[in-house]
């Protein structure tokens, strides 16, 4: 007897609807381009997803950034697109399994429509998630203005 694979069906129907991107606009176009066009199939496909969802990052307490999340899907899998002419690298993988370990999910899919075929990879998270949460800030955005500690800082007016 096999076993299924978690979420397979709902990964089956985004990777049908990034297959039908692909063929619509090749490679070669913007991340952002991709993005907008997979919500839209994906709506068309009758799946429900939050389009660049933030997630709030805590250290001892306090938030110290956010997290996007390009695609989550039916509020259980987390869809993160690319546009690149290169093959989908650890690195990108890392990303991925980082916003599994930030969001306490158990599947993500890696999306690459800047290759002359789509790229695609089913992710899940590591064995120990505590290390991979220490790699968190390298995918964490943090406001460029944060108020001075220095008594002697003059306010922006």
């Amino acid at each position: 007897m096999s076993e299924s694979k978690p979420l397979q069906d709902l990964t089956y129907r985004v990777i049908g609807a990034a297959m039908k991107v692909h063929n619509t606009l090749g490679p070669g176009l913007k991340e952002t381009t991709y993005q907008k066009a997979l919500s839209l199939e994906m709506e068309t496909a009758g799946l429900s997803f939050e389009a660049e969802r933030p997630i709030e990052i805590f250290a001892d307490g306090t938030s110290v950034g956010l997290l996007y999340l390009d695609h989550l899907v039916e509020g259980q899998l987390i869809v993160e697109e690319k546009a690149f002419s290169h093959l989908l690298t650890n690195e990108e993988v890392a990303q991925v399994i980082t916003y599994l370990c930030a969001t306490g999910l158990n599947v993500g899919l890696l999306l690459n429509f800047g290759r002359r075929r789509l790229e695609y990879k089913r992710i899940f998270p590591p064995k120990n998630v505590e290390r991979w949460r220490e790699r968190l800030n390298r995918y964490v955005w943090k406001p460029t203005h944060t108020p001075s500690v220095n008594p002697l800082a003059h306010p922006l007016t």
